[in-house]
């Protein structure tokens, strides 16, 4: 009797199955609406240069969110993503996002998991309108309306004083007191954009800028972990925020090395996209600050799970951010709800922005900040006649 006992509670066990505790729920979405918001039609549409995804529920509440490199996605966003969101109910999107990857997990990886940020963040732009509450509210509630943020963009075409230049500009222009600058020379075994140029740039950013602005150094997996030791203490002794990907990013025992030899903290984590891999390297302080991309990781649940592993470890999350413009607005919509991120948020800057027409509001980085909008859903308006010259994509390739 005791061993049929037994074997009857593991088969209850398994018919129950086990949530790991980053996949436990963190939002209250049921509360947007007493009523299902049943998922009617999600589409993909294009004015120009620009795609965005419309998803329609059957009362006709309409999100929108837009995208970044959806070209090359597409297929794996019509075939894969769009169809299993269908007919749900929007109010179920944090189980729905874990059911859309155990449908497809075996293609997890940026591929896979921006169109399915494309689609989750549109999603959430309904829920925002249906509740007529800014994606920050539904997100735990707004507890920042002014994001700080550091200036990033930097490439590794120009001169090290060109470089140095463009951010000096940077910082009169924005009132920015961070920035981050690219040294090495991306994934290259150990070899610097031209001979010299980290040391030079770096020494003079600190010079010109001064002691009291935050710099930050982004190698982009430029070094194994003798190399990037090496850089390292360099950074270390003028001072710097924090390193960024010193190591190729799938070779976290090397970056753990290099963690490990510096008291300046490492930060890692835009490439990745798994939630059991982020764990891991949160439990083994593989990096000291957690950069989830929006898009790359797989929407703004995600980045909140991987929030909250930091937050429970006394860890910063920094958002990796690419985005300027209109799409811009998911990083502010996450942050205004985050508790725990960093001092700064990254936000691109090369140049004065130029204001665009077809959408509102316009974000520019004034007395180094960027405000949230504060309208319904991700809080952009888009002007009809622009939505009403896109067309929809029905094939691939476009």
């Amino acid at each position: 009797m005791r061993r049929r006992a037994f074997l009857g509670a593991a088969a209850a066990s398994l018919l129950r199955g086990s949530t790991p505790d980053y996949e436990k729920p963190l939002f209250q979405l049921h509360k947007v609406s007493s009523t299902p918001v049943k998922i009617a039609s999600i589409e993909l549409y294009r004015n120009g240069s620009q795609y965005f995804v419309k998803s329609t529920a059957g009362d006709g509440a309409v999100g929108i969110s837009f995208t970044k490199q959806v070209e090359d996605f597409i297929p794996i966003l019509r075939k894969r993503v769009i169809p299993f969101f269908i007919g749900k109910d929007a109010r179920d999107l944090e189980s729905l996002i874990d059911g859309v990857y155990i449908e497809n997990y075996k293609m997890a990886g940026q591929a896979f998991w921006c169109p399915v940020a494309y689609v989750e963040q549109s999603l959430f732009d309904l829920l925002g309108k249906v509740a007529k509450k800014p994606v920050g509210e539904l997100l735990g509630g707004v507890i920042r309306k002014e994001i700080p943020v550091y200036m990033s963009g930097s490439g590794r075409e120009l001169t090290a004083e060109e470089e140095v230049a463009v951010y000096a500009r940077g910082a009169e222009a924005t009132g920015a007191k961070a920035v981050k600058f690219k040294i090495g020379g991306r994934m290259s075994r150990n070899r610097d954009a031209y001979p010299g140029r980290t040391e030079k740039m770096m020494a003079l950013a600190r010079k010109t800028l001064g002691d009291k602005f935050t710099i930050y150094a982004d190698a982009n997996g430029s070094y194994d972990a003798a190399k990037g030791i090496e850089v390292g203490k360099m950074l270390q002794d003028l001072g710097c925020g924090f390193y960024e990907e010193p190591c190729p990013w799938e070779e976290i025992g090397e970056t753990k090395k290099v963690a490990d030899a510096l008291t300046m903290p490492v930060a890692i984590g835009e490439q990745d996209a798994s939630l059991w891999r982020f764990q891991w390297m949160i439990d083994t302080r593989v990096m000291d600050i957690v950069q989830p991309d929006l898009n790359y990781n797989g929407g703004f649940i995600r980045a909140a799970r991987v929030a909250r592993m930091a937050r429970a470890a006394k860890m910063p999350i920094v958002n990796h951010n690419t985005q300027t413009g209109a799409t811009a607005v998911n990083l502010l919509q996450f942050a205004s709800a985050i508790p725990n991120i960093g001092p700064y948020m990254e936000f691109p800057w090369r140049a004065p922005q130029k204001a665009e027409s077809w959408y509102s509001p316009q974000f520019h980085i004034r007395n180094g900040v960027v405000r949230a909008p504060a309208g319904p859903g991700l809080g952009l308006e888009v002007d009809p006649a622009w939505l009403g010259k896109a067309r929809r994509v029905d094939a691939w390739p476009v």
